[in-house]
C-alpha cells in the first residue's frame, strides 16, 4: 500500500482503518513469503534427486510435470508481492547482449510526453536520452486464402483459346498448399498434437477442416515423403557400423475402443565420437510387433557390425557372416546398476567397478584414429573384458536355480 505522508488524514476512524488495513497487508506478506519458501525448498529437492540414488528411477518427463507446476504456484504467489525499487527493471547499457535473439522482427512502440514544456516551472524540454527495454509478443497463426486466376484468351483467326496451365497441388484437388500440410504435419508427429484437437483449431480459425479429410493430407503428403525416406535409408545402411534398437509405441486399434502396441525401430550412424568424416543419420521403421524377422528384414542388404542390446531377436542376425553383432555396455551396465540400488548387492557393485574401468579406457581414446583405439583396446580393455567373463562365469555358477538377482549375502 502507498501512502502519501504529507497528506496522512486526521479523522481517527480514518487512521485506524489505515492501520488495520496495513496489518493485514503486512501479514498477507508474511504468509506469502513462507509460502515462497517452501515451494523453493521443494523444488530444490526435486532437482537434485535427478542425480541423486534413483536417477535411473525417475521419469524424466513425470519430473519435469512436477517442477512445472511447482513453478506456476510459485509465480503465482511471488504476484502478489509489491515491487521492490530494488528489482525494478534497469536499462540496458550499450554493448550488452540482448536476451531476446536479435534475428527476431522489433516492432517499435514509442511513448512520450504530452506536453512540451515543463509542467513543473513552464521551462522548455529537451531531449538527454531514452530508456528502452524489450518484450515478447506472440502472433497467433492466420489462415489465408490464395485465389488463383488464369486467364483465357481466344484468337480471333483461328478460334484457339489459351490458357496458363494450372499449378500442380501436392494433393489432387486438395485444398491445402505445402506450407499447410507442413504445419499439419509438423503439429502431428513433431508437437504429438492429433488431427481432431487439429480440426479443433482450425475450426476457432472458422475452418471447419473434418478429421478423415486432415488424414487424406497426411496420408498424401507421406506419399510424397517416401523417396526421402528411402534415400535416407540408403545412406544410413551403406554404413559399415550401425546402432539399432526399439520402442513400444501404442497404436490406435479402431473398434476395439483401446490401444494396441506396435514397435519403432531405429537404425542409426553416428561417427562423430571418433571424429568420423561423414555425418550422423538415423532412420525409423514401425512393425506391429517385434518379431526377429522384422530386423532381419530392414538389414537384409546391410553388411558390418551392429550394436544392439539384449533383445533375443537380434542374434539371428549374426546367421551367415555378413552382419557381427557387438553388444552394448550400457544397457548391460543398466541392470547391475538397478539391481545395486534395489538390494545393495557387493557383486552389482563389483561388476559396475569393472565396467567403469572400460569406460575411462574409451574415455581416454575418444577423438584418436581408429586404429590407435583398436591398439589400446586389444592392450588394456581386451585382458579386462577376458577376466570379467571368467568373474561373471564363477559367480553365476554360485546362483541357485530359478534364482533372482545377486543378493546382499552374495561376496565378489
Amino acid at each position: 500500500m502507498d501512502i502519501d505522508l504529507a497528506a496522512l488524514p486526521d479523522d481517527v476512524e480514518t487512521l485506524q482503518q489505515l492501520v488495520r488495513s496495513l496489518a493485514t497487508e503486512r501479514t498477507s506478506l508474511r504468509e506469502a513469503n513462507a509460502e515462497i519458501e517452501r515451494l523453493n525448498l521443494i523444488i530444490k529437492k526435486l532437482q537434485r534427486s535427478q542425480f541423486g540414488r534413483r536417477a535411473e528411477q525417475l521419469d524424466s518427463d513425470q519430473l519435469q510435470l512436477g517442477l512445472e507446476d511447482l513453478n506456476t504456484d510459485l509465480a503465482r504467489v511471488e504476484a502478489r508481492l509489491p515491487i521492490s525499487p530494488t528489482k525494478a527493471e534497469t536499462p540496458k547499457t550499450q554493448g550488452q547482449r540482448p536476451s531476446l535473439p536479435a534475428h527476431l522482427p522489433r516492432e517499435e512502440m514509442r511513448l512520450d510526453v504530452e506536453h512540451e514544456a515543463c509542467p513543473c516551472c513552464g521551462g522548455a524540454l529537451h531531449l538527454i536520452g531514452e530508456t528502452t527495454s524489450e518484450i515478447l509478443d506472440h502472433v497467433p497463426a492466420r489462415l489465408r486464402v490464395i485465389r488463383i486466376c488464369r486467364p483465357r484468351y481466344d484468337c480471333r483467326a483461328c478460334g484457339t483459346i489459351h490458357q496458363a496451365p494450372a499449378p500442380e497441388r501436392p494433393i489432387a484437388k486438395g485444398l491445402a498448399t505445402p506450407a499447410l500440410l507442413a504445419h499439419v504435419l509438423v503439429s502431428k508427429y513433431c508437437d504429438h498434437l492429433p488431427l481432431y484437437r487439429q480440426s479443433q483449431i482450425f475450426s476457432r480459425h472458422g475452418v471447419e477442416l473434418d478429421r478423415s479429410t486432415l488424414a487424406n493430407w497426411v496420408g498424401g503428403a507421406c506419399w510424397w515423403l517416401e523417396p526421402l525416406q528411402a534415400k535416407l535409408a540408403e545412406r544410413v545402411f551403406a554404413s559399415g557400423k550401425l546402432f539399432a534398437d526399439d520402442t513400444p509405441i501404442p497404436v490406435l486399434d479402431p473398434g476395439r475402443g483401446r490401444t494396441k502396441t506396435g514397435r519403432l525401430w531405429v537404425y542409426a550412424r553416428d561417427d562423430r565420437p571418433w571424429n568420423g568424416p561423414d555425418p550422423p543419420a538415423a532412420v525409423y521403421l514401425y512393425s506391429p510387433d517385434r518379431k526377429a524377422e522384422r530386423p532381419a528384414s530392414h538389414l537384409a542388404r546391410f553388411s558390418g557390425t551392429v550394436q544392439v542390446d539384449g533383445y533375443p531377436g537380434f542374434d539371428r542376425l549374426s546367421d551367415g557372416g555378413r552382419i557381427q553383432l557387438a553388444g552394448c555396455w550400457a544397457h548391460a551396465r543398466r541392470k547391475f546398476y538397478q539391481v545395486q540400488q534395489a538390494t545393495g548387492s557387493p557383486v552389482a557393485a563389483e561388476a559396475l567397478r569393472r565396467i567403469a574401468e572400460f569406460y575411462a579406457i574409451e574415455t581416454a581414446i575418444r577423438g584418436h584414429a581408429a586404429d590407435a583405439r583398436q591398439r589400446v583396446r586389444q592392450f588394456r580393455s581386451l585382458p579386462l573384458v577376458t577376466a570379467m567373463k571368467a568373474w561373471l562365469e564363477m559367480q553365476f555358477a554360485q546362483i541357485p536355480p530359478r534364482g533372482a538377482s545377486p543378493t546382499l549375502s552374495a561376496t565378489p
